[in-house]
């Protein structure tokens, strides 16, 4: 049976913020919300429940997860971060961007391209931020279903209806409408705008 723990979204509760940080450490795989909808994650660093998101999302394994970081210096130890990509990164989090970095020898091999890059968030959502911090490292961040916004469900109950039975936790911060991010590659000389989402591209252009 799912768990669904309903968490203040202008105020989280530590208590639950904490008693969901415990349940990671166990490998738990849970649905949280963020800044462009609600995502499902796990902790980075246990390979067991990084696999199962794998197998639930049918995803290649050559089609690396990205993750979410509690703020910029967290970044610096999972990110290579040149001085121009941490003053656009400074200016610039938290929002709704995937940026890509060259990642560093502590990100395990299953969350890295063969180039050796990684996905990296901030996210703006209060509760996904207290959750980041309570934990103290990086989660997986993948989206419900890779389909039109239109069919994610963005309300807790309907995510629950959907895909209760493959996760272990659905965190209730309210209804939450899925608009992805923009996807900044920073590994390059300039910025290099992958995708246009929610998150403002001017200042990367």
């Amino acid at each position: 049976m799912t768990k669904l723990i309903a968490i203040n979204p202008d105020n989280p509760q530590p208590r639950l913020i904490n008693q969901v940080a415990q349940l990671l450490a166990q490998g738990m795989i849970i649905c949280y919300p963020t800044d462009t909808g609600y995502g499902i994650g796990c902790d980075i660093f246990n390979a067991k429940a990084v696999r199962r998101i794998v197998q639930l999302k049918k995803r290649p394994a050559s089609k690396p997860f990205s993750f979410m970081c509690s703020d910029l210096k967290n970044i610096s130890h999972y990110a290579h971060v040149s001085n121009t990509a941490y003053r656009l990164l400074k200016k610039n989090l938290p929002g709704s961007y995937t940026f890509i970095l060259p990642g560093t020898k502590l990100v395990p091999k299953i969350m890295t391209t063969r180039q050796k890059t990684v996905g990296i968030r901030v996210p703006a959502n209060t509760i996904c931020r207290s959750l980041l911090a309570a934990f103290g490292a990086p989660l997986v961040n993948t989206s419900i279903m890779d389909t039109d916004d239109e069919a994610t469900p963005h309300d807790p109950n309907l995510i629950e209806l959907a895909i209760g039975n493959q996760i272990d936790l659905i965190i209730d911060g309210g209804e939450v409408m899925p608009d992805p991010s923009s996807i900044i590659d920073l590994t390059g000389p300039s910025p290099e705008i992958i995708r246009v989402g929610k998150g403002d591209v001017t200042p990367f252009q």
